[in-house]
């Protein structure tokens, strides 16, 4: 599973079985406990919940419960306090933020709750420092940094692993250190800023409203790597003698069911930290009050970081008290943001779409055009991608790997292996037929979608749009939006050729574009 994002977001790996090379006791323990260990009643939901939760309450509060989530009633919180107070308690120093309501898209969930400036701050101001005692971190999880950093070398999912240790805290119900923050993460259930969960857990029908858009693959192919990490939690259950000894429950599999543990991955993923200069066993944290209590903005520098017995926010902009605090969620496009936080950001540089080319394999010159290739930084089968507002760079980019594709003359493909740089001789007719190859690209991805970009204005301007179907739309609308860029520059360099009456030259060995 691909799961790459820089900075304050997670990376998460392809697992590798470790099963075969797991010590014969941890098997031979396992066999022995099966006749104590308690049987457990499967939920449906993430972060399966102690019985201890399922209390009278508001209608709400009852729906919450059906859903497996930690719900507390008016009176209950009010005892415990918020999460902050709950941080405060147990170490968290003065800090210059307030947890703040906003209402949730559907009235059968609790309002989102998200971290606002307390008074006025100055660039530079320190908005919170959580102490290390009240950071999730692998090296916490797994008792032992040692075994954390195996973990991670081998390739197993750091956010399985997290996933796994908060969903068996949550067994234990209020007996858990932790439970005002998994509280906490169940009243967010997974859900962004726009209070929309990631695409990872919205029905196949809503998976609809991203038809035409290479995001709905990646959904699919992120909930089958998920599927995989699943089917390796025994093993990582094993591998940690902490969480075997602390919690008398079944192994992982049996314990929670798939849709539980895509649930509390989810959840997860929408707020671990990838923290910069620590060691492997700290890089990848839980932070109470970071993500999603804050928000995230593409242009914006503020980020947690580690520092000495500590994670820290230093705000990157003025605020005035009340304001959300919101930190850089790093360079990832609009399709990442919607998987990871189910939000997209209208104001991303980092926007990008690809567009994958490739040399055809069965051209006689294939291997010579591949050197070629190879000695100008490109691949037999390079990805462009194509970020919003540099469309016509991306466009020009894309040229000379496709005009080398073309060449079908040996000797001109001597003097393209001569000479120096990505400089192919090209014919007026072999320029037209790129750039006619171009142009019935960006038109066949552009037909698509099933919408029009002046359809998705009309469902935007409504309302009563469905949140998820509102999200949706943002995304394949600045989608449409690069593509379509990209096809006016194809056009307007066709526009731009001394002789429009040329035909296109026949390629019998055309590059391929997908």
């Amino acid at each position: 599973m691909d799961v790459t994002h820089l900075n304050n977001s997670p990376v998460s790996l392809p697992l590798r079985s470790l099963s075969p090379h797991l010590p014969a006791a941890f098997l031979k323990n396992r066999a022995a406990l099966r006749p104590f260990l308690r049987p457990l009643r499967r939920r449906s939901l993430c972060l399966a919940s102690s019985s201890e939760t399922l209390v009278g309450g508001s209608l709400r509060e009852e729906e919450g419960r059906r859903r497996g989530e930690v719900v507390v009633s008016k009176k209950e919180e009010e005892e415990l306090g918020d999460l902050k107070s709950w941080m405060h308690r147990n170490g968290l120093p003065p800090c210059k933020v307030v947890l703040k309501e906003k209402a949730s898209h559907n009235e059968r969930h609790q309002p989102i709750h998200y971290v606002a400036a307390s008074e006025d701050l100055q660039v530079g101001d320190v908005a919170f420092s959580v102490p290390n005692s009240l950071v999730v971190t692998l090296e916490r999880v797994l008792g032992n940094e040692t075994i954390a950093e195996l973990l991670a070398t081998n390739k197993l999912s750091e956010l399985a692993c997290l996933a796994l240790y908060l969903m068996y805290e949550k067994k234990q119900g209020k007996k858990s250190f932790w439970y005002p923050y998994i509280r906490e993460l169940d009243r967010q259930r997974g859900r962004g800023q726009l209070a929309v969960e990631s695409p990872l857990l919205w029905a196949e029908s809503e998976l609809d409203y991203l038809t035409g858009s290479p995001t709905k693959a990646e959904v699919l192919e992120r909930a089958e790597g998920i599927r995989r990490e699943y089917n390796e939690l025994d093993t990582v259950w094993f591998m940690a003698g902490s969480l075997f000894q602390q919690y008398p429950f079944d192994i992982p599999t049996e314990a929670f069911t798939f849709e539980i543990f895509k649930q509390a991955f989810v959840a997860i993923q929408s707020c671990v930290v990838h923290l910069q200069k620590v060691s492997l066993a700290r890089r990848f944290a839980l932070v109470p009050l970071g993500p999603p209590l804050l928000t995230y903005r593409s242009n914006c520098k503020a980020m947690l970081t580690a520092v000495d017995g500590a994670v820290e926010l230093v705000v990157d902009r003025a605020y005035k008290a009340g304001e959300p605090i919101v930190v850089w969620c790093g360079p990832q496009p609009n399709s990442r943001l919607l998987l990871n936080y189910g939000f997209v950001d209208e104001d991303n540089s980092y926007d990008r779409l690809g567009v994958e080319a490739s040399l055809n394999t069965e051209d006689p010159q294939y291997q010579d055009k591949r050197m070629v290739a190879q000695r100008n930084g490109k691949l037999s089968k390079q990805v462009f991608y194509v970020y919003s507002g540099k469309e016509r760079e991306a466009v020009l980019d894309m040229l000379p790997y496709l005009r080398l594709g073309y060449v079908s003359d040996p000797s001109d493909m001597q003097s393209v292996i001569s000479s120096q740089g990505p400089i192919c001789p090209v014919s007026p007719c072999t320029e037209r037929a790129v750039l006619d190859q171009l142009v019935e690209y960006f038109e066949s991805r552009i037909a698509g979608y099933p919408t029009t970009l002046s359809e998705d204005e009309s469902l935007l301007a409504d309302p009563t749009l469905n949140p998820k179907k509102r999200v949706a739309t943002q995304l394949v609308q600045l989608e449409k939006k690069i593509l379509n860029s990209c096809l006016h520059m194809a056009v307007d360099l066709i526009n731009q050729l001394p002789d429009h009456t040329v035909s296109p030259c026949p390629a019998p060995y055309a590059p391929y574009l997908k």
